[in-house]
């Protein structure tokens, strides 16, 4: 299903979407992807990135105040003190991006890495701090364009700049992202390990996978200047996620009665496992203690979940 799609050409369309209302949004790519159907799975928000510059009276100086202030330390010989002591009476401020992310899947195919993930992002931008108005010089850049506590961390909001609005973050085909990380080692990343561990499991047979998890992704260049990517699986749960509720050194029959119910609350077989190596709402003990029943003669787990739990007893992994 997925070889019908470019994946760039699609990217690009939907980046020229007039995104307005994210109640539509799925409509608008089922007409862009007739053959594939996409639903909103997860909203996360709490998170900010650098924005521009503005002068006293709110006009615009940079639209990238990082790349501002690296210029502008550049003409005053990287001296921060002569940049704060030219800049001292300007009035300028930062500004910041504050957001949320809105994950849209869509299957293309029967694995549990066989989906395309479309993030979409909710931006507003608002005012953060001043500066160059501090009784102190700041210790570098870094400092200046995004001080630690400061007006500019994501708990402190300012004056709102404009309306929010929607923008295409990314759109991933997860097969080709997984092929292409496959390619960068050797050995399987635990992305790899996590999503063979679904299509082995239970949960493999009883849900798709792209309808409980995103994958969020993130790259940095390595020594060699070649990027590296990494993915990690998020729960895609909005609102409180469930947590698992039992004693330490909880076993046998009141152990698979407290899987169950955390199991229930998730939507899926194994939640339990697959939470404890993401959102730590299960403990890592969880696995010991279900194999330790198993050799006891407590037979809960169909074979092919054991079998999960004990190879992951043999190599561990999280995120």
């Amino acid at each position: 299903m997925s070889s019908a799609y470019d994946w760039d050409e699609l990217s690009r369309q939907v980046a020229g979407l007039r995104l307005s209302d994210l109640d539509l949004l799925a409509g608008e790519l089922a007409t862009l992807a007739p053959n594939l159907t996409f639903r909103r799975v997860l909203e996360r928000g709490g998170w900010y990135r650098l924005g521009g510059v503005v002068d006293a009276d709110g006009k615009r100086v940079a639209e990238d105040l990082e790349k501002w202030a690296e210029a502008e330390l550049a003409a005053h010989h990287d001296d921060i003190g002569a940049l704060c002591d030219d800049y001292a009476e300007s009035g300028f401020k930062a500004t910041r991006l504050t957001g949320r992310s809105h994950y849209f899947v869509a299957a293309t195919g029967p694995g549990a890495g066989d989906f395309v993930q479309i993030e979409i992002e909710e931006l507003q931008e608002v005012l953060g701090h001043a500066l160059f108005e501090r009784m102190t010089l700041p210790s570098g850049i870094e400092e200046l364009i995004d001080p630690r506590g400061g007006e500019g961390s994501p708990g402190r909001v300012g004056r709102f700049l404009g309306a929010p609005y929607l923008a295409l973050r990314r759109l991933t085909p997860m097969a080709s992202l997984l092929a292409r990380m496959r390619a960068q080692k050797p050995e399987p990343q635990t992305i790899h390990r996590f999503i063979a561990s679904w299509e082995e499991s239970s949960a493999g047979s009883a849900v798709q996978f792209s309808h409980h998890w995103v994958v969020a992704l993130r790259e940095h260049l390595d020594h060699y200047r070649q990027a590296v990517l990494h993915a990690t699986p998020v729960a895609a749960i909005n609102g409180a996620e469930p947590r698992f509720a039992a004693a330490f050194g909880m076993q046998g029959l009141a152990l698979r009665d407290a899987l169950a119910r955390f199991d229930k609350a998730v939507g899926y077989p194994m939640a339990w496992f697959f939470h404890m190596l993401t959102t730590k709402s299960a403990p890592h003990a969880l696995a010991t203690a279900v194999i330790d029943d198993l050799q006891a003669g407590f037979h809960y787990l169909p074979d092919r979940d054991a079998a999960v739990v004990k190879q992951w007893l043999y190599r561990p992994y999280g995120f």
